[in-house]
């Protein structure tokens, strides 16, 4: 990532949780995101690294439900709007610097969450592997992902063969549902789990 993205999410910190799916504040939409998460990650405790966690709102959310998480963006402003809504909620940090290129423990994660983030890295194929590495033995990726309407994006088949391209197995999960989105959605938007 370049100065120039830390600088434009620097400037987008201050309304990105006005968004239903990044704020989580409407009940409905927390608690799909909620049931969606829990589903696909294994029980508590277990160690999961937020790459691009924005104002850590799944990073918390995970985090509430007794995992461990360590989170980084990009942005300065978007992970201290993290930390100030983590407060001192145990087992939960995180840290500026960038995600394509996370500076977290190989082979230490059981769960690496990514949200929207793979689409927008120049050479994803590479981050991909970067993010395979720190994955535990049994570790899984999970990829929220979409196509958008505006025409950037990727595709759930692009993203599901960028993560069999890294060594992993894809399995694909619409996200069509307006709950977890807050409105009704015309594209693309999905979630891609990695396993070994």
């Amino acid at each position: 990532m370049t100065s120039a993205d830390r600088e434009f999410w620097d400037g987008e910190a201050a309304r990105f949780d006005e968004e239903p799916d990044h704020g989580l504040r409407d009940p409905q939409v927390h608690d799909a995101w909620r049931s969606l998460i829990v589903g696909l990650t294994p029980p508590a405790p277990c160690r999961v690294a937020d790459l691009g966690c924005g104002t850590g709102s799944l990073s918390l959310l995970l985090a509430e439900e007794g995992h461990r998480v360590d989170g980084i963006d990009v942005s300065p402003e978007m992970v201290r709007r993290a930390n100030a809504k983590a407060g001192t909620f145990p087992g939960v940090g995180f840290v500026v610097g960038d995600a394509a290129v996370p500076p977290f423990e190989q082979g230490a994660y059981d769960v690496v969450l990514c949200r929207h983030v793979l689409w927008a890295i120049p050479e994803p194929a590479e981050a991909l592997a970067r993010w395979v590495d720190l994955l535990a033995r049994d570790g899984r990726l999970l990829l929220i992902e979409g196509q958008w309407s505006t025409g950037t994006g990727l595709t759930a088949e692009r993203t599901a063969a960028l993560v069999e391209g890294a060594g992993l197995t894809a399995s694909v999960r619409p996200l069509a549902d307006p709950a977890y989105w807050g409105k009704r959605i015309d594209d693309e938007r999905y979630v891609v789990v990695g396993r070994r």
